[in-house]
């Protein structure tokens, strides 16, 4: 059973079929008084009849939430040490269990003469080739990723960034304290500030693996 009162249109049957008894009880009350009386018993018991048998009401429908976790989005940033060990290491790491899309950016870095005269070329050049070869060896952990050059200030380079690639968060590789011009100036402290995003911070020591390697 369900309420025949749970709708417009149904309440308005309802009336319609309360008037009519109404009016069926008057007109044979008018006749007779024991023949309104039962009028009005035969009409409460065809309301009462019709009350009781409307279908009960449907379940409301469930809707399905897809659960299924969205892939995860890293920003990594990172410039000479782009291809480091420690960094792909951290990047696998992150992406490991999960469906991870990995934009590895690259600022460009340039003399400080060749930035004044607009001649970017050969440092983007460079900075792509690093990028390449970088997206090649973290391709080889399964995980999707693809990269470009970015701005030669680097906090602009990550601002861009997130503008078209909605990050999770942010690993920034530098090399190791007193070799790295990026800790000189203080970039992993002021992109905390100005990022509301988990930054993890990555030492690549070059030096050291090519001493490995030899």
């Amino acid at each position: 059973m369900q309420n025949p009162l749970r709708s417009e249109a149904e309440a308005f049957r309802f009336l319609i079929v309360v008037i009519a008894g109404s009016a069926v009880i008057v007109a044979a009350a008018y006749i007779n008084t024991w023949l309104g009386v039962a009028a009005a018993v035969l009409v409460v018991a065809g309301v009462a009849r019709w009350y009781w048998r409307q279908p009960s009401p449907r379940p409301p429908r469930l809707e399905v939430h897809d659960d299924t976790p969205h892939a995860r989005r890293i920003l990594v940033v990172a410039n000479e040490t782009v291809g480091g060990r420690p960094l792909r290491e951290e990047v696998a790491k992150r992406a490991q269990g999960s469906s991870a899309e990995i934009l590895v950016v690259a600022p460009a870095l340039n003399s400080p003469v060749k930035h004044w005269v607009s001649d970017e070329d050969g440092a983007r050049a460079a900075a792509q080739q690093r990028v390449d070869a970088s997206v090649a060896r973290l391709a080889e952990s399964g995980v999707s990723v693809r990269g470009e050059v970015g701005d030669a200030e680097p906090l602009q380079a990550i601002e861009d960034a997130l503008r078209t690639f909605g990050a999770d968060e942010i690993v920034l590789s530098t090399h190791p304290e007193g070799r790295s011009n990026w800790l000189e100036q203080g970039l992993v402290e002021e992109a905390r500030r100005r990022f509301a995003l988990p930054i993890t911070h990555v030492v690549v020591d070059l030096e050291a693996e090519r001493e490995e390697v030899r």
